[in-house]
């Protein structure tokens, strides 16, 4: 039974934080040790929201606040599954929760060709990466594990699943826009009926 209080104590405190403040640093900052504190306890992820597809990373909503101020989306990758080169156009902060995840940082290059920029990253359990509009927001994202499936927690400001976003073709100019939605249907519940 996954211990739902670890993530009501998380949407709680997120709640109060973007209830104080609306300035992409003091909650980024505020939400860093948040995150940490979720990723390094694994016993709190709803099983259906770990479940991977066979085709597909899945981006499942664990919780989106209603004021869309931020959405919390756990990402599961099959063996081999990644992203697209993709930005965010709002703040986010990524915890590794299972396995491990491959980041590389996209730019536009001095033809404005979308190339690697900087070294590529491996996020294992309890890493933070932050990806925000002002701090660097395009990257590609890949299950680093060629055998078994990874967790990321996704933390957003905004209800990722809505916003207007872009996928960047490499080695061209090429943006496209999308909106992702989410793999699920329904949220988890927070609040469980207490044991008898």
């Amino acid at each position: 039974m996954p211990n739902h209080t670890r993530l009501l104590d998380f949407v709680a405190a997120m709640t109060r934080l973007v209830q104080a403040s609306n300035d992409e640093d003091t909650l980024i900052d505020g939400a860093t040790p948040l995150m940490r504190d979720l990723v390094t306890h694994d016993d709190w992820l709803p099983e259906p929201m770990a479940v991977p597809h066979p085709q597909f990373y899945q981006q499942h909503l664990l919780y989106g606040d209603p004021l869309d101020r931020f959405s919390l989306v756990s990402f599961v990758w099959g063996p081999g599954q990644k992203t697209p080169v993709h930005d965010h156009t709002v703040w986010g902060i990524i915890g590794m929760l299972r396995g491990a995840e491959n980041g590389q940082r996209f730019a536009a290059d001095a033809q404005g060709h979308w190339a690697p920029a900087g070294e590529p990253t491996t996020l294992q359990p309890g890493d933070l990466d932050i990806v925000s509009p002002t701090r660097g927001d395009i990257h590609e994202v890949a299950n680093a594990l060629d055998d078994r499936v990874s967790i990321s927690i996704h933390l957003y400001g905004g209800n990722i699943g809505r916003v207007a976003r872009h996928v960047y073709v490499p080695g061209t100019s090429t943006v496209k826009t999308f909106v992702s939605g989410y793999s699920n249907l329904l949220a988890p519940n927070l609040w469980p009926r207490p044991a008898a």
